[in-house]
């Protein structure tokens, strides 16, 4: 029994990646995400329900076409293998409850902007501004964090991120952060309260620091290069999800010890 119901959850989670691949692709250019129904890029033909299972479709058809031939986005069975993923373990910890499916749909979020920032580097407005009230009031009234905390979540998340920002761009004269990084952390911090920034600010730029050290690296040491931090933001974020607490209680044990 626990098998098939694996199975669903694993299952709902791939559909739901295949819609995100859709968002992926077509958030940064304005297009709808409804319509036109999901087609090839290159010669417009609708893909057949047959063909759009999510990940088996990409493998038998071996990233092409049917029609064309063309080779499609290796993104599109990735997006669909982590978000099933995600369901998954996010339903091994938090069970079948309103806890798991909202942070199913904050991960969601982040996985959008996680791939369109990588390739755009461009945080969607229209994921962030309705996402910071939204999972403010989903922490609120569902995840049962104070209110205060959420609160504050919001504007030290958004505020140390444009310190961080303004100060950078005194000291170089050059812009070092994006406004959607600043709404991305408030969101961030508005779901998970102000406790979780601490964690996700850390952990992201050591992140970003050890990512962008070996960049520079295999660039030749190009200083230049520009590294786009909603990745490390999120991906600190879903690992304060699973590891938050673990991470404070092995401060308070270092602090007591």
């Amino acid at each position: 029994m626990n098998f098939f119901l694996d199975l669903f959850v694993f299952v709902f989670g791939a559909v739901v990646g295949s819609f995100l691949g859709v968002c992926i692709y077509r958030l940064p250019g304005g297009r709808s995400i409804v319509l036109p129904a999901s087609h090839c890029t290159a010669c417009d033909h609708p893909i057949r329900p047959y063909d759009n299972i999510p990940v088996l479709s990409y493998l038998w058809l071996k990233g092409r076409c049917r029609d064309c031939g063309v080779k499609f986005s290796w993104r599109y069975p990735l997006v669909e293998l982590i978000t099933a993923l995600l369901a998954l373990v996010l339903f091994w910890r938090f069970g079948a409850s309103l806890p798991a499916l909202i942070f199913f749909v904050f991960t969601a979020c982040l996985i959008v902007i996680t791939f369109i920032d990588l390739e755009h580097q461009i945080i969607p407005d229209i994921i962030t501004l309705p996402g910071i009230p939204l999972f403010f009031l989903a922490a609120v009234f569902i995840l049962k964090i104070p209110l205060l905390d959420s609160l504050l979540g919001i504007l030290i998340g958004g505020g140390t991120l444009y310190a961080i920002a303004k100060g950078y761009q005194l000291l170089t004269g050059r812009d070092g952060m994006g406004g959607g990084d600043i709404k991305l952390l408030a969101m961030i911090g508005g779901l998970l309260g102000w406790q979780s920034l601490i964690f996700v600010v850390f952990t992201s730029s050591l992140l970003g620091a050890v990512v962008g050290v070996v960049t520079i690296l295999l660039k030749g040491g190009d200083m230049k290069y520009a590294i786009p931090f909603g990745p490390f933001l999120s991906l600190a974020a879903v690992g304060y999800i699973f590891f938050g607490q673990d991470f404070y209680s092995f401060l308070v044990l270092l602090t007591t010890s």
